[in-house]
């Protein structure tokens, strides 16, 4: 008898970055394959579902696009705002995170000349990898957000892994001197 249960993932994907660099445009690409030049800039947050078929199991991409954000500064007492916190698992590990360099078609040849040193920032900060992306030209959108669903996916997997499975496992000892008042020993 062949086993019809697909195991099925939802995943929470929160889009952060600075107004206008194309938050919403990576999503509006990414679910329905469209691009425009004309959005408006987003009010409080919109969502958008991809649904992807993953090594025969079903992913939910639940992509959060929230508004703008404006720049980290320091704060009053001297120090960065605090995301450390908001951005790690109950084990400690760090949450999946991708840097994307958006609007790489427009030219700027920055990126291309820095890698290394987008490199170090990335293993610096806790990224899994980094792209240069463009929503408009459909460059690594699809290459991102699989290198991110991986290392979700492989992250989870660990999780489950570490968990202590609630079973017992009896342990039978095989020592046949032993009796007891309800069992036998055989002669």
């Amino acid at each position: 008898m062949q086993n019809n249960h697909t195991k099925e993932h939802l995943f929470k994907i929160l889009v952060i970055g600075d107004l206008g660099v194309g938050k919403t445009s990576i999503i509006k690409r990414y679910v329905h394959q469209n691009f425009s030049p004309n959005y408006r800039a987003t009010i409080g947050v919109d969502f958008a579902l991809k649904v992807l078929n993953w090594d025969q199991e079903t992913v939910r991409l639940q992509l959060w696009d929230i508004a703008g954000l404006p720049p980290l500064r320091p704060s009053p007492n001297g120090r960065k705002e605090d995301l450390d916190s908001k951005l790690s698992l109950a084990n400690g590990k760090h949450v999946a995170t991708v840097l994307l360099a958006n609007k790489c078609d427009q030219g700027r040849d920055v990126l291309t000349n820095n890698g290394i040193k987008m490199e170090q920032f990335c293993q610096e900060n806790g990224f899994v990898g980094w792209y240069e992306t463009s929503a408009k030209e459909n460059i690594n959108i699809d290459e991102a957000a699989n290198c991110l669903v991986k290392h979700i996916i492989a992250s989870e997997n660990d999780m489950l892994q570490a968990e202590v499975p609630d079973t017992i496992t009896p342990q039978l000892e095989n020592d046949k001197g032993r009796t007891c008042s309800s069992c036998f020993r055989s002669q």
